[in-house]
């Protein structure tokens, strides 16, 4: 082989249909190098797609990192969670654009189809959503921040267990993702009303707090941000979910309340 770099078990099979050259009793084949060539780009969009995904994993790593370290920043009044968001937010920012150029390369080298073209496509809407979820951790980690400096004494609202469930719905949509799981995707979706139906309660929950006392209002709109911002999360996440249906199936439920599903929120 060319160069030594093709391995027989690495040609796909649409190469070892038919030999090129070979003795009359087709045990040898000799492939030629056109034919080489084509393996060696098929295995190279191989490793990169594999290397497209691999960076968003680190990237959905840091990001859900960076929303349980918010979230305890607030539960806990954890100054030190809360700089350590701060901290990640450049990193994420960093493999966004690293995503964005291997994007750019694969499309420009390879031009890819079907299934390929649609796993770049949902990876280039994923990377957009992790981006921002990243921020909607460090809104939350600067709302912690103010809610250290004024305490509330005993918790208003369930904070922890909205963000068990965004967190969870997070979790998942990154799942469905890697094992192209269109169940699981679906169960994200589902789960989206669920958190806009507890986000309403906290509201007005904090709204009869502020009515309450007057020194109620700073604190009750810190935790308002707070959990309008794991609100938007949940949001992102179905976004995810939906992208995980396009990859997996090629169908796009954005904005379509008639199949079956939650639209997210763009």
């Amino acid at each position: 082989m060319v160069g030594e770099q093709v391995t027989l078990e690495q040609i796909p099979d649409s190469l070892l249909t038919k030999p090129s050259f070979g003795d009359p009793a087709g045990s040898t084949w000799i492939y030629t190098n056109s034919d080489l060539c084509e393996a060696q780009i098929v295995i190279k969009l191989v490793e990169r797609l594999e290397d497209l995904k691999n960076k968003l994993l680190e990237m959905s790593s840091l990001v859900e990192a960076g929303i349980r370290q918010s979230i305890s920043a607030v539960d806990q009044k954890d100054r030190g969670a809360a700089e350590e968001v701060f901290k990640n937010e450049a990193r994420i920012n960093s493999i966004e654009l690293e995503i964005d150029g291997l994007v750019i390369e694969l499309l420009a080298l390879h031009q890819p189809m079907a299934i390929d073209l649609r796993f770049i496509i949902a990876v280039l809407r994923i990377n957009t959503n992790l981006e921002r979820m990243g921020d909607l951790a460090v809104n939350i980690a600067h709302s912690a921040g103010a809610l250290i400096e004024v305490p509330t004494g005993t918790p208003v609202v369930d904070i922890p267990l909205l963000a068990g469930l965004v967190g969870s719905m997070v979790r998942k949509s990154m799942d469905a993702f890697v094992a192209c799981d269109v169940e699981l995707a679906r169960d994200v979706l589902a789960s989206d009303d669920v958190v806009d139906n507890l986000r309403t309660d906290c509201f007005h929950q904090l709204v009869s707090f502020m009515e309450s006392d007057r020194e109620n209002i700073k604190p009750a709109l810190s935790l308002l941000a707070v959990t309008r911002n794991l609100e938007r999360l949940a949001d992102h996440a179905t976004n995810i979910a939906e992208d995980v249906l396009f990859y997996a199936k090629g169908i796009d439920v954005r904005h379509n309340s008639g199949a079956g599903s939650h639209p997210g929120q763009h």
